[in-house]
């Protein structure tokens, strides 16, 4: 085992296969653990194989700070050395979901619907910047687990992503065959739905314990693949509703236009199977991530906000439940924090007469917590529960962990709540000058 690799220092390996080999090393400039991943220069001296090994180094190396996105694998940098090129990658402690496919280790259903949310989050953000990974297999997501629960994903190995936007030759009819669609057997134009077949498999093998094709050659498989119909999950294993077999049947049609058109579809399929209490609620009985991602999207203030900044307030900020009466605010109270309304309502009171109303979707107690001074942040009116709520709340520490770019969506949806309110103030006084 090498003692550096580059200017990183090799801590320990943690995986190896035929063309490269994982490490654990520490990026002593930035103090963390990467993992970098060595191309064995063998294989890219094979007479007959290693231009095509050249290609899947090359594809993956063009992406480096390229994808930025919670359940993605970050790669950091790539150096094309002549002799053993090698990527450095975000190190993703713990497993991959290949660990999950046997039939004594399956992972609660429930629990499977979330990986499937948030792959196709993933997978859809990847597509908008002309990805596509043709190799999605449980091999290739990371399990992010606490307590013996997974938690959290992160999809890694682009070597065999197609990039639309890329005038470079690519290799192409690469993947896995036991998770690869009809279309990337036969060589046909591909786009997101070959991923979308892709993700149906790893779900069907993460449900049932076994792949939706099991051929006893590559030949019969690849039949199976393009002419055979998976048997229902509902009689594979316990707990299968008719509308999970029916989600992940759909992503596993044979032909692409029967499948779900855009990965926004299919993760709407998915959330809907928790919203609607498709899929039993065993060990994750609080709300889940897909939940509160799906409920955000529904939200105004939110309306500017694309999936990655999404996820940084499901993840960053403080959901809470209110009874009616609660008092959210009282007159006098610093303002340090501020509540975005997901759901129900409060009345906003000044020395005991009723001023206003606010529902879903907007915010609350943002005037203090923006203010310049301390003089200023003291809320000078009451504001009280009237309809059962659930609020997003931020801190000036918490706010401060978003990414910049959350952080400017932030600022101008604030704007916008404000805009509007000067404009109702304006109409309420029957003020000549409409603001538009």
């Amino acid at each position: 085992m090498p003692l550096r690799i580059g200017k990183y220092r090799i801590m320990r390996r943690i995986g190896e296969g035929t063309t490269s080999e994982v490490f654990l090393g520490h990026d002593e400039f930035n103090d963390r653990p990467v993992a970098v991943k060595r191309v064995r220069g063998s294989m890219l001296r094979d007479a007959t194989d290693g231009h095509v090994f050249s290609r899947f180094f090359a594809s993956e190396a063009a992406l480096a700070g390229r994808l930025h996105h919670p359940n993605v694998v970050d790669i950091y940098d790539a150096v094309p050395d002549p002799v053993e090129p090698y990527l450095v990658m975000e190190y993703v402690p713990g497993t991959t979901l290949r660990a999950y496919c046997q039939p004594d280790h399956l992972l609660p259903l429930e629990q499977i619907v979330e990986i499937g949310f948030k792959c196709a989050m993933a997978l859809g953000y990847c597509y908008r910047q002309g990805l596509i990974h043709r190799d999605v297999k449980p091999a290739n997501i990371f399990a992010v687990e606490a307590q013996g629960v997974v938690t959290d994903v992160k999809i890694g190995d682009f070597g065999s992503a197609l990039n639309l936007t890329s005038e470079a030759t690519q290799v192409h009819r690469v993947g896995s065959l036991a998770y690869m669609s009809p279309e990337q057997l036969d060589g046909s134009e591909l786009d997101a739905r070959a991923d979308i077949y892709s993700l149906g498999a790893l779900l069907y093998h993460l449900i049932a314990g076994q792949p939706p094709f099991d051929g006893v050659s590559q030949a019969t498989l690849m039949h199976q693949i393009c002419h055979a119909h998976p048997p229902s999950l509902v009689n594979l294993r316990t707990g299968v509703t008719p509308a999970l077999d029916q989600v992940v049947q759909r992503c596993l049609a044979k032909q692409a236009g029967d499948r779900y058109a855009t990965w926004d579809e299919v993760g709407e399929a998915l959330s809907q199977l928790v919203s609607l209490h498709h899929v039993p609620r065993g060990a994750l009985q609080g709300v889940l991530d897909s939940e509160r991602f799906t409920l955000l999207r529904t939200l105004d203030f939110f309306t500017q906000f694309g999936d990655v900044a999404l996820w940084e307030v499901v993840h960053r900020a403080r959901w809470q439940r209110f009874p009616v009466g609660h008092p959210l605010y009282s007159r006098g109270d610093e303002g340090r924090t501020f509540h975005i309304i997901a759901a129900g309502a409060v009345e906003v009171y000044r020395e005991g007469r009723r001023v206003a109303q606010l529902g879903s979707g907007t915010s609350v107690g943002e005037m203090a917590y923006l203010a310049p001074s301390p003089e200023l942040r003291q809320h000078s009116a009451d504001i009280v529960v009237t309809e059962a709520s659930t609020t997003i709340s931020f801190t000036p520490d918490t706010l401060a962990r978003l990414s910049p770019n959350s952080r400017h969506l932030f600022d101008e949806a604030f704007i916008r709540v404000l805009v509007r309110r000067l404009h109702a103030a304006h109409e309420s006084l029957a003020h000549p000058r409409r603001i538009l």
